[in-house]
């Protein structure tokens, strides 16, 4: 039975892991949603042409997408430096001192509820087995196997951030320019209701209270967006500004 149970482990480690990156896309695509949503609402306030709409939300839909990605670089690329230089001083612990490692393994069986026979019994096999890997999932958390790739976690987050930036850029340049802030307000809130209720699923939690908190704050960013791109279009600035560089 306790074979079983620990052939499972990485099984579920990674079903846990996957959901993990569900939710980080999710989280991106919800970013992309609300920071291009944001500026080309904000532009909308300001100006009808369609040229400043399109300039403002691609140029906010690739430097975003270029940001997230960097980020996640960046952020993955230490945590992945840091579980390195764990694995290799634990490699080499067990090559220093492996009787004291052993009996620290045993003592982390006997801290999860096993008698001292079983404890050391367990030890011993896994040692045996593979020392390395045992200490680093009971002590560390950590699969050697299974480090995260930076280049993916950049990846996938400058698509997700990409797929959720292209919705509102459709949907403040398909409509009528009439039509262009409404349509955009209601195809971006609704969107966020989508991505809280998925992402309230993954994370089993309230799906009511994650949507109206993503809701309400994606409302508020566009609003006041707006607003300020419709003061400083009514002040001339913008204009004057889109008159400058060119755009119609």
């Amino acid at each position: 039975m306790e074979d079983a149970t620990h052939a499972s482990e990485p099984h579920a480690g990674g079903i846990g892991q996957r959901l993990n990156w569900l939710r980080a896309g999710v989280l991106g695509a919800n970013d992309g949603i609300v920071s291009v949503a944001s500026i080309v609402v904000g532009v909308a306030g300001a100006t009808t042409s369609a040229g400043a709409l399109l300039t403002a939300g691609l140029a906010g839909l690739i430097g975003g997408a270029f940001s997230m990605a960097l980020g996640e670089y960046v952020s993955v690329s230490s945590q992945r430096d840091s579980e390195r230089a764990l694995i290799e001083k634990e490699r080499r612990e067990l090559a220093e001192m492996p009787e004291q490692e052993l009996a620290e393994l045993t003592q982390l069986y006997r801290d999860r509820g096993l008698s001292d026979a079983t404890a050391q019994q367990v030890a011993v096999e896994l040692t045996a087995h593979d020392a390395l890997a045992a200490h680093l999932e009971v002590e560390l958390h950590i699969d050697q196997n299974d480090l995260v790739s930076p280049w993916h976690a950049a990846l996938a987050s400058a698509i997700a951030f990409t797929i959720g930036g292209i919705l509102p850029l459709l949907a403040i340049l398909l409509p009528p320019s009439e039509w262009r802030v409404a349509t955009t307000f209601i195809a971006v809130l609704i969107a966020l209701a989508l991505t809280g209720t998925i992402s309230a699923r993954l994370g089993g939690s309230s799906a009511p209270r994650a949507v109206l908190r993503l809701v309400i704050g994606g409302a508020l960013a566009l609003f006041a967006t707006w607003l300020i791109g419709t003061l400083l279009g009514n002040s001339g600035v913008v204009a004057a500004a889109l008159r400058a560089a060119g755009v119609s």
